[in-house]
């Protein structure tokens, strides 16, 4: 399993943006980002300096991201 890169949430939501999520609004400190075709799942993401690696394998996870793939769109 590769190391997971530390990113800003800002950094997570521009890598995000390039496999078709929007920004869809943010509350406080989170970004929800949607995705543009269906099923049109929600992630949040929360805008910090660096996000944790619980937290990013999360959301990896939640749109079906390997930590390689994740790595490539970087």
């Amino acid at each position: 399993m590769t190391r997971l890169p530390i990113v800003s949430g800002r950094q997570v939501v521009k890598a995000l943006q390039k496999i078709d999520y929007e920004v869809d609004h943010q509350t406080g400190s989170h970004i929800i980002l949607r995705c543009s075709f269906p099923p049109h799942r929600r992630v949040t993401v929360p805008d910090h300096r660096e996000i944790s690696p619980g937290t990013l394998r999360s959301i990896l996870r939640s749109v079906g991201l390997t930590t390689d793939e994740f790595r490539e769109i970087l």
